[in-house]
């Protein structure tokens, strides 16, 4: 971890309207490993901020929320080792479900794939740029 502030996860770090997941889908940014498949966007926010999406083809009800409790979970810890300024969303690969280790590296690494992609520094130190370079 590369500060010491608390490992808590807001209100302000989640994505949660259709809007802001349609903004997010349309950048068209994406990075993918067997894990996960993360999008990502510019937020113009000091921090990251965190979308699931989980299809009903990965499962039933039970099985779709641990896919999001474990992703929360991910995010939560690594969010300091994150590109600040940009929105994720993350969606499941098929498969049995994914040790939180091994998810929140995947994370990491995934995240700073797309925001290399966007044109962001993977730095988590800095903040995204502010205009949209689409």
């Amino acid at each position: 971890m590369t500060t010491n502030a608390p490992l808590t996860f807001p209100q302000t770090h989640r994505m949660k309207t259709p809007a802001e997941f349609e903004r997010c889908y349309a950048r068209k940014r994406s990075a993918s490993d067997a894990l996960l498949l993360v999008f990502a966007c510019e937020n113009d926010r000091p921090h990251p901020r965190l979308g699931c999406s989980v299809s009903k083809k990965v499962g039933n009800a039970v099985v779709r929320n641990r896919y999001k409790r474990l992703f929360r979970e991910a995010f939560r810890l690594a969010q300091h080792d994150l590109p600040r300024g940009v929105d994720l969303i993350l969606i499941p690969r098929p498969g049995p479900y994914p040790e939180i280790g091994a998810l929140r590296a995947a994370l990491v690494k995934l995240a700073a794939q797309a925001a290399r992609k966007l044109g962001a520094p993977a730095n988590p130190g800095r903040k995204v740029g502010g205009e949209d370079r689409a």
